[in-house]
């Protein structure tokens, strides 16, 4: 897969637990949780992809997950 797909994976995939740390108190054991569970299904997708751990991949993943918990906060929030 290109980075771009894997980019709009997680983004996608980030958006429900977005929306879910929303309506949490900050810093609790479930907003955590609503943070870090997606974290094993990007890592399963990056090595299913073939994307690996290239350097240059890291930012733009990074960007997607952050990206994609912002738009489930926004969602939440209106």
């Amino acid at each position: 897969m290109m980075l771009a797909t894997v980019a709009v994976a997680v983004l996608i995939l980030n958006i429900p637990f977005g929306y879910w740390r929303e309506g949490c108190r900050k810093f609790s054991p479930t907003w955590f949780v609503a943070v870090h569970a997606p974290i094993p299904f990007v890592v399963a997708l990056r090595i299913s992809s073939g994307l690996g751990w290239q350097l240059l991949t890291f930012p733009v993943v990074i960007a997607a997950y952050f990206t994609g918990q912002y738009l489930g906060g926004v969602a939440r929030s209106r």
